[in-house]
């Protein structure tokens, strides 16, 4: 096919243009740095009114000896989402809603918990997690969770399917009927993507996303994670922005050894990606999923107050 030479350099120069818009925005937020608007005031031209930083805790990240002490300590530092895992759920609902009467915390996404995994070649492993997850979709949907987080197959997980197009066909097949069933149930399945290092198949935030649009499901979402977006994406607001509506979740980390924001210092730099959210009006929960390397009653209230900094300087 010809290509119009003249249409070509108006197409990339117009491309340029748009790139360069609000004094750089997104070149700035790819680095990390605050972009500067006409007054030279630090922060997102693009930024959604409808964007808020809604901190969740996974259930070990906070002390306590029980879900009351830990909900007392989520309150204290103001956090409003809580994460559970998802092996054993059915049976704690009770316990969980019981624990959250009166406060002014949810359910917010699911983390895993199921059994086998979708690739596998036999196909008993399939249905055992298509069995579990939907368990686990129960529950969560008893719960209000806005979803339960599910990964294809891990790197050691075998005998899995090859990375061809059939399997991915296959596995728009068995998400569009995993999603059905958690929208039927008022929630839904989020993909994750991993780094290279934890799972192959799929490992960019786009990649998920373009499953999501492709099976078409409203039951079907993805989340981004900070830690793997580190090893995997080559801007954390290009990422979250190629998401788009599919984004339901998103997963925090320090940057190198995936720790509590703020041990790894200036690496923990999150102003990109949070700008990507603001550009998105995304207001559901960002979820520690991460270690701690010092005293947690002193680390942990410091990460809170690094992200709710940085995501005022987006």
């Amino acid at each position: 096919m010809a290509i119009d030479r003249r249409n070509f350099i108006k197409t990339s120069l117009s491309g340029a243009a748009v790139a360069t818009m609000g004094g750089g925005t997104v070149l700035a937020a790819c680095s990390g740095k605050p972009a500067q608007d006409g007054a030279g005031k630090s922060g997102s031209c693009c930024a959604n009114s409808k964007a808020e930083l809604k901190l969740s805790f996974q259930e070990g990240t906070a002390p306590g000896k029980d879900l009351n002490e830990k909900f007392d300590y989520f309150e204290k530092l103001g956090i409003v989402g809580f994460e559970p895992g998802g092996r054993g759920l059915a049976g704690r609902v009770k316990e969980i809603k019981d624990a959250l009467k009166g406060r002014n915390i949810k359910v917010s996404a699911i983390c895993a918990g199921f059994e086998g995994f979708i690739l596998s070649t036999e196909e008993a492993v399939r249905k055992q997690c298509m069995d579990t997850m939907k368990e686990i979709i129960t529950a969560a949907g008893e719960l209000g969770s806005t979803g339960v987080i599910i990964v294809p197959a891990f790197n050691g997980q075998k005998p899995a399917m090859p990375h061809t197009q059939e399997t991915r066909d296959f596995l728009c097949e068995q998400f569009d009927i995993m999603g059905t069933f958690a929208h039927e149930h008022g929630t839904t399945i989020i993909m994750e993507p991993l780094n290279r290092k934890e799972a192959f198949y799929l490992r960019q935030v786009a990649d998920a996303a373009s499953i999501c649009r492709d099976i078409n499901n409203p039951g079907v979402t993805c989340l981004g994670d900070f830690w793997h977006m580190t090893w995997e994406e080559t801007c954390d607001m290009g990422a979250f922005l190629s998401a788009g509506n599919y984004l339901q979740h998103v997963h925090m980390a320090s940057r190198k050894r995936r720790s509590m924001p703020g041990e790894d210092g200036e690496a923990d730099n999150y102003v990109s990606g949070f700008k990507g959210l603001k550009m998105l009006g995304y207001n559901k929960y960002v979820s520690f999923e991460c270690g701690c390397q010092g005293d947690r009653e002193v680390v942990l209230p410091a990460a809170v107050e690094l992200l709710r900094k940085q995501w005022e300087e987006a």
